[in-house]
């Protein structure tokens, strides 16, 4: 396998002949996040190295006999031996894909779409705003920060969940929080009478966080309604909107831009996203149910 750089997207010679053809890969291990939430890790069928990817980006995965998922990659980008994915069980597909034993498999197309700018961000600090599940999306750029964590400033990672039941990646929170330069914080909607942390939409964070903010970049993953918040709080503390990326989501099917499924105004969200710029969305993001 060849790997090959276009236009900032790190392809395989499979997708780069045909990205419309899916690559098998066996199930490894199914792990319970939460209740609902499930991590899967995938290699390859002959244990070849998989595919290189950019934080950011995401995958078609392929659950033969009942669909096809567009799902972000919330592993390792260092690891070339496996592909992870983070998947919240809504439906018979995304059922089907974290109900997978180990030895089963999956067909895989992509990886597709822009990521996090990871090399744009080196030498500032880097802010981490994540809600529910999209923390995963966001994981694989925590990663790469604290793989080289020489080239960056602070790290501050902003998560908010539903309820404590709803976090993903307990222990990998705290390993973070202990890390040199690291502030991790977290909130939860209905804490209960057990939990002893902070109760609140993830915006009410913000005034526990230590920021720079003409040294920072942010890189922002969750609900829409949240990002939306979330762009205007950052704003409102002094980042420009070109130093703030959002993750969108919509409903893709092709991966390409062909379908038309995912377009979101101007854009596609497969081809010229997920990753983009508060200051490109923002005028949508205003727009309530576009």
């Amino acid at each position: 396998m060849i790997d090959q750089t276009t236009n900032g997207r790190v392809m395989t010679t499979a997708t780069t002949t045909n990205p419309m053809l899916s690559r098998p890969y066996v199930v490894r291990e199914v792990v319970k996040e939460t209740y609902d939430t499930f991590t899967l890790t995938l290699a390859t069928e002959n244990g070849a190295n998989g595919t290189l990817f950019q934080p950011g980006q995401f995958s078609m995965l392929w659950v033969f006999g009942v669909g096809e998922l567009p799902i972000s990659i919330s592993g390792q980008p260092a690891q070339r031996d496996k592909l992870v994915y983070t998947v919240r069980s809504v439906g018979q597909a995304t059922h089907a894909l974290v109900s997978q034993t180990e030895g089963g498999c999956v067909g895989v197309r992509g990886p597709f779409g822009t990521g996090w700018p990871a090399e744009k961000a080196k030498g500032r600090d880097v802010i981490v705003v994540a809600g529910g599940i999209g923390l995963a999306p966001l994981r694989p750029l925590i990663y790469e920060v604290l793989r080289n964590r020489d080239a960056y400033g602070r790290l501050v990672i902003l998560y908010g969940a539903r309820s404590p039941r709803d976090l993903l990646y307990r222990k990998e929170l705290t390993a973070w929080a202990r890390q040199r330069d690291t502030q991790v914080l977290i909130t939860v909607d209905y804490g209960g009478l057990s939990w002893r942390g902070h109760v609140g939409v993830v915006t009410t964070l913000f005034k526990y966080a230590r920021l720079q903010p003409s040294r920072s970049t942010a890189m922002v993953c969750g609900p829409e309604i949240m990002m939306r918040f979330v762009g205007r709080e950052l704003e409102a503390h002094g980042l420009a909107r070109p130093q703030i990326y959002l993750s969108m989501e919509r409903n893709m099917k092709c991966g390409i831009g062909f379908c038309g499924h995912c377009q979101y105004g101007p854009h596609f969200i497969c081809k010229d996203g997920p990753i983009f710029t508060y200051e490109q969305l923002r005028p949508l993001l205003e727009k309530h149910e576009l």
